[in-house]
């Protein structure tokens, strides 16, 4: 392969000012402590900003041969994607619910018909129009009141995720003047269709602090506090029953879970504690005649199903439905009048199992070697009928409804992929990686037919690992664009996430998080001694805390990868960790630790990214982030891009891009993250001497 050319430019150098930290006995200077600036100061701090803008500039000019390829990338994917399209109507009471978007259009229309699909179109929010002007627009949570005559959703314009709430009068079109601010979205209306309960953020650390109850017509400076969480820890939330008959509030962290509920009819009322929280117990609640069902891991490490009466809730009243199982996770249940549907995942695939009320049970089954199904929307408490979803590496996203009596199954939507799209053009694998320690990690693969084993293929490996959050396999159009130029795609199972069960998550995290590393690289290497790729052909993206893997990763093993996207990449993790100011970082010590604690801040300093960048060769590399982002705030990436400019020895290319608009997911219109594709595409293809 020829030797890739790049423009001779200099890089920027962030300014060091040297900031010490003490704690546990240990000082460590960090250089680049200023750049939190942005985040304690907002727009004054323009030193930041100009950085961080020399820092899109250089990756600019040092990409600029690849701008013609950007835009023909970007309009390849484009062109595959259906641009007039309409999501599967959903029955809800009375009404058929869906989305549409429009040719050349963003964003979407949100919908209804009454009764049947031939029944006239109620365009009940045309977010295409309402995000006009807006840079970024988010509009989510739609929550429909009982009477079918009004709609809450909640508005993001900035992309920090903190929405405001507003209610559309579905009759007469009006959007009344209640506009509650800093909330998480709508969560529940009661049954009187005028109360309507919500989740209220900390406007500093974005945590959900508080449930309040708004009244319409009332300003939001008179609504009630009903729930007010303590533990900086949990995450807390409200939604009604599928049944409508209850009102729960969820507050739930890492390893503990609580339910408080009140009888939806009575708004009033206070919330009463279903099951008082207990040291590393958690439960899931859903309530059918006559009883709850129970799914929790309580004296279950893999879950289990139970049921209780509707007036003794408390875990002494739990009665056995379905056992724990060594070699099942019971993922998730959802609950009919008649039946209950089960998400169950074996060797870290997902079956889905239908249990009857009448008692017996059988199995929905798929065939693919690595796959994701999952119950899809089903808000209908009365319905025989269950919507599921089915996509693989070489199937597009399907949704089908399947006839719980007649167990039989109806293709309701398949995802079009325009241009002309066969997936026997494809071959997806799933094979076995061992981890140091013996521990075999599932790894899906991807490659157009005619693929050969022989080492000189490009390979993109991705991997998470955090969370217990499991990375299924999916399809995407967008993908083509690189197995159609010859790269193989795979997706490592590695620990950390959930996909062979809690053990795998807890395997993963706290003081035995570097074997989510050390399980990627074994991947890779596997990858490597089996011919789907070599050294100078082997690249690696992950997002978020899959872009602390990647910090990871690139310390402990640089020479493995010829070029790495990390984005969004939480990599500071000490420091984060120990500023509570920061959004997420009090709900995250039981993932990470508590670095006020000596042993965690020792083990979590040892594998930081941010902490362990050393004089040495890394490979090439392109950091995302975006400014408003609320998840990993940007200082984390432009502190380790910074610290890596001044200690790497290598010449390889080091890449800041920082979107000033967007935040953690990007951007919000259908197409614009297209753009960001096609960059991170024709990194890797220049990296591979791909120019077209």
């Amino acid at each position: 392969m020829e030797p890739i050319k790049w423009p001779d430019v200099k890089a920027p150098m962030a300014e060091i000012i040297p900031h010490k930290r003490i704690i546990h006995g240990d000082t460590v200077v960090d250089n680049y402590y200023w750049m939190i600036d942005y985040f304690k100061k907002g727009p004054d701090s323009t030193k930041v900003v100009n950085y961080l803008k020399a820092e899109n500039q250089y990756l600019d000019e040092m990409m600029k041969s690849t701008d013609a390829f950007q835009a023909d990338l970007f309009k390849e994917m484009k062109a595959r994607i259906k641009e007039k399209d309409e999501s599967v109507p959903v029955f809800r009471n009375g009404y058929f619910y869906y989305s549409r978007t429009e040719d050349g259009k963003q964003y979407f229309k949100y919908c209804r018909k009454k009764g049947s699909l031939s029944a006239p179109e109620e365009v009940l929010l045309d977010v295409d129009e309402m995000a006009k002007g807006h840079a970024y627009f988010s509009a989510t949570g739609f929550k429909i009141s009982p009477d079918n005559k009004l709609l809450a959703y909640g508005v993001d314009k900035v992309s920090r995720r903190q929405y405001t709430i507003q209610v559309k009068n579905l009759e007469t079109g009006e959007i009344y003047k209640d506009a509650i601010t800093n909330t998480e979205g709508p969560g529940a209306w009661a049954n009187d269709n005028k109360t309507l309960f919500y989740t209220s953020k900390n406007p500093v650390t974005l945590l959900s602090e508080k449930i309040k109850k708004h009244t319409l017509g009332t300003d939001e400076k008179a609504d009630v506090v009903v729930y007010d969480e303590k533990d900086n820890t949990n995450y807390i939330g409200i939604g009604k029953s599928k049944n409508g008959k209850y009102i729960f509030v969820a507050s739930q962290g890492t390893l503990t879970s609580e339910y408080k509920m009140i009888d939806a009819d009575h708004p009033e009322a206070d919330f009463k504690v279903f099951a008082a929280r207990s040291k590393d117990v958690l439960y899931d609640v859903m309530p059918v005649d006559g009883k709850f069902l129970i799914l929790t891991n309580w004296k279950a490490k893999n879950f289990r199903l139970m049921e209780c009466p509707l007036d003794k809730t408390e875990k002494e009243n739990w009665k056995e439905v379905i056992p724990h199982r060594a070699d099942v996770l019971l993922e998730s249940a959802e609950e009919f009048k008649d039946y209950t549907v089960l998400s169950e995942r074996k060797n870290g695939l997902t079956e889905l199992r239908i249990l009857k009320k009448d008692g017996g049970d059988y199995y929905i089954k798929f065939d693919e070697p690595a796959y994701d199904a999952g119950v899809g929307a089903n808000p209908e408490y009365n319905s025989k009928t269950l919507r599921y979803s089915y996509t693989s590496l070489t199937t597009p996203s399907s949704v089908y409804d399947y006839d719980l009596e007649k167990k039989d199954q109806k293709l309701m939507k398949q995802q079009e992929v325009l241009g002309g799209y066969n997936p026997k053009d494809y071959v997806t694998e799933r094979i076995f990686a061992t981890a140091k320690d013996g521990t075999k990690i599932p790894v899906a693969l991807v490659y157009k037919k005619g693929f050969e084993k022989n080492g000189q293929s490009p390979l993109l490996l991705y991997g998470y690992g955090s969370y217990g959050a499991n990375s299924d396999v999916y399809f995407s159009s967008v993908r083509l664009s690189l197995l159609d130029r010859g790269f193989v795609f795979a997706i490592a199972n590695i620990r950390g996430g959930q996909e062979m069960g809690r053990q795998w998550y807890e395997d993963g995290k706290l003081m035995k998080k570097k074997n989510t590393f050390t399980d990627f690289i074994a991947a890779g290497e596997y990858l490597i001694d089996q011919k789907y790729t070599s050294k100078g052909h082997l690249y690696a993206n992950g997002g978020s805390a899959g872009g602390l893997l990647m910090g990871a990763v690139v310390n402990m093993a640089p020479d493995l990868w010829n070029g790495v996207i990390a984005d969004v990449p939480f990599v500071d993790v000490v420091n984060t960790m120990l500023d509570e100011s920061i959004p997420l970082t009090t709900n995250e010590f039981d993932e990470w630790g508590n670095p006020k604690k000596k042993d965690a801040y020792d083990y979590m300093k040892s594998y930081s990214p941010y902490e362990n960048v050393e004089k040495k060769a890394y490979p090439n590399m392109l950091v995302t982030t975006g400014l408003h982002d609320s998840q990993v705030q940007y200082f984390e990436p432009a502190k380790w891009v910074a610290k890596l400019r001044t200690m790497k020895t290598d010449q390889n290319v080091l890449f800041l891009k920082t979107n000033m608009e967007f935040g953690h997911g990007g951007a919000s219109g259908r197409f614009d993250y297209l753009k960001e594709e096609a960059l991170g595409y024709a990194f890797f293809f220049k990296l591979e001497g791909i120019t077209k």
